[in-house]
């Protein structure tokens, strides 16, 4: 039995909020059930200097979490003068994800960054963080768009992530801390809502998983961003 009685292919109650900042371009209050983050999108009409020239734009992340989002308050990181090495590959997985999506070329030479705080942590804060920061991708752009500082299709596809593991010999959907902490195996998944690839990270805690405990995380992970990617449309309508 889970810890949160939830059958095994069950997600925790997920919530898209939008329209929470009042500055931001596009914006969105994801929950996975205690995991929260608010994610911003900004626009800023210029690019990085290495993209000067080339006509197409550019979409990154910048990730963190406020020092009570946990049990024990945390330091900022500001205070610590850099970041840590978590922060920067969630920071860097946020930003490939939303790239894995976006026609850079029809974005034209602009840049949105995407911020994704974390209020509230309880397990998945980066999957909880692809999902929202797509949502508030998503309206940055309608924003532009209503200015006609687009034309064409910028956005592809969705993306959405969610994680999986092997919990007391169980492959389960969507990890709280109490399991992400205790679990064999931890992976999290990140596809577009047309089921391709975009990243898959695993981990085996404790004993080696064999590729068929794989699958069937495959399996969970296909089911629970279909979800996920079907709570986005619900959001967008």
């Amino acid at each position: 039995m889970r810890p949160s009685k939830r059958a095994a292919d069950e997600l925790r109650a997920v919530t898209l909020e939008r329209g929470v900042s009042k500055h931001a371009e596009g914006s969105c209050l994801v929950k996975f059930g205690d995991t929260h983050v608010l994610c911003t999108a900004s626009l800023e009409e210029r690019v990085p200097p290495w993209l000067r020239g080339q006509n197409r734009g550019w979409v990154t992340a910048e990730y963190g979490m406020l020092p009570r989002a946990t049990g024990d308050r945390m330091r900022r990181e500001a205070s610590a003068g850099k970041q840590s090495g978590r922060t920067q590959e969630i920071q860097r997985l946020i930003g490939r994800s939303l790239r894995a999506v976006v026609n850079l070329e029809a974005l034209g030479e602009n840049q949105i960054t995407v911020d994704c705080d974390v209020i509230q942590a309880d397990g998945g804060t980066r999957t909880a963080s692809i999902t929202g920061a797509w949502v508030a991708l998503r309206d940055c752009i309608e924003w532009m768009k209503a200015r006609d500082m687009v034309s064409g299709e910028v956005l592809k596809d969705h993306i959405a992530a969610i994680s999986c593991g092997i919990y007391e010999g169980t492959p389960v959907l969507d990890l709280d801390y109490a399991e992400d902490s205790t679990a064999e195996t931890d992976a999290n998944f990140v596809l577009t809502g047309a089921g391709g690839i975009v990243e898959i990270q695993g981990t085996a805690e404790g004993a080696p998983f064999s590729e068929e405990e794989f699958g069937k995380l495959m399996g969970l992970a296909k089911l629970g961003i279909g979800k996920l990617v079907d709570l986005q449309k619900m959001a967008i309508l």
